[in-house]
């Protein structure tokens, strides 16, 4: 895979995560603070009843808030990793952890499968690989 399509793709999935959950995290945002209830999207519970909620840590709107800026962030370093700026791949893989723990917490099954890929190909370009 060559150099461009490599970071393209990290950069674009990067978006995609970041959109694809920031976005609903907004109105997760507005209806807890409306209701005090999560909210509930196509059938399923939004930012809610997973492993957080399991071990005593509440769906709150900071916690939502703070997922909010994890997502933005995310967006960020694709945008930057699309303009083939370093930073964006050191923000990338230092925002991994953070991410994961959100991930687990809130029961977020697709958003680790994304973060692999991009991982590796991000690795593959800074070691020369693409």
């Amino acid at each position: 895979m060559g150099e461009d399509v490599a970071l393209r793709t990290a950069a674009v999935l990067l978006v995609f995560s970041g959109l694809g959950l920031g976005l609903p995290c907004l109105g997760g945002i507005r209806h807890l603070h409306a209701t005090g209830e999560v909210w509930t999207f196509m059938g399923f519970p939004t930012y809610g009843d997973g492993p957080f909620d399991r071990h005593g840590i509440s769906t709150t709107t900071t916690l939502l808030v703070a997922f909010l800026a994890v997502c933005v962030i995310e967006v960020v370093a694709g945008v930057r990793i699309w303009g083939k700026h370093l930073d964006g791949a050191v923000l990338a893989l230092a925002l991994l952890p953070v991410e994961a723990v959100f991930w687990w917490g809130f029961a977020l099954p697709f958003p680790p499968i994304f973060a692999v890929v991009r991982t590796v190909l991000l690795l593959g370009w800074w070691r020369g690989w693409g």
